[in-house]
């Protein structure tokens, strides 16, 4: 069977298999935690609402926005809500502190699949090396000597190709989330830019924020 196939191969790699399959075990807990993450994140995603509330601050409309962004868990409403409530010392920053701590949850964990992208690779070759060893240690003793030779090596290659194979597995996930990351970011950058001149444009015309946001300060 398939499993006594794959069972049979893992101890024939050595015993650096345990650490390569605890590398395995790690990548795909992250994995798997990035991309629920990920998930949950773009289920809150509201573009309508959104839109709503850019249109809202243009018209000087501050309380409709603060209200758009009070029931709901949009990322980007609540960091428009917290710019809000420091108008009245700096909304920009207030915006930018958000996004910052918005940011280093999509990146949570991160550094974990880049360590293992580099640490599987060795681990496989370390256990190929120490596979290696054993195997010439045959040599000397018997006619066969070279038929087990060939056959340590064979079986010592098995963690290189587990190492190798994890890095793959890891770096391809990791590529695809730290994408997501630059877009994130880059959208909260726009976000965060569009707001500050959508209240300016609102300021031109006679609409104060700080006065609103005054009113907001928590106490």
């Amino acid at each position: 069977m398939l499993s006594n196939i794959v069972v049979q191969t893992f101890l024939k790699g050595g015993w650096v298999m345990w650490p390569i399959l605890a590398a395995f075990f790690l990548a795909f807990c992250v994995v798997l935690d990035r991309a629920v993450w990920w998930l949950r994140f773009q289920a809150t995603l509201q573009t309508a609402k959104q839109e709503q509330a850019r249109v809202a601050i243009g018209n000087g409309d501050f309380a409709k926005a603060w209200d758009l962004g009070q029931n709901t868990s949009d990322p980007f409403l609540a960091n428009l809500n917290e710019g809000m409530t420091h108008a009245h010392t700096s909304m920009l920053a207030a915006m930018q502190l958000h996004a910052t701590h918005l940011i280093e949850k999509s990146e949570a964990r991160m550094w974990i699949l880049s360590t293992l992208i580099t640490l599987a690779p060795l681990l496989g070759l370390f256990g190929t090396v120490v596979g290696i060893m054993g195997s010439f240690s045959f040599v000397g003793d018997e006619q066969l000597a070279a038929s087990k030779v060939s056959g340590g090596i064979g079986e010592a290659l098995i963690a290189t190709a587990c190492g190798i194979a994890i890095a793959i597995l890891c770096l391809l996930p990791y590529n695809f989330f730290r994408k997501r990351v630059a877009v994130l970011r880059g959208s909260l950058e726009r976000w965060i830019n569009h707001t500050e001149l959508l209240v300016k444009s609102a300021k031109e015309h006679g609409h104060d924020l700080e006065t609103f946001a005054a009113k907001r300060t928590p106490r």
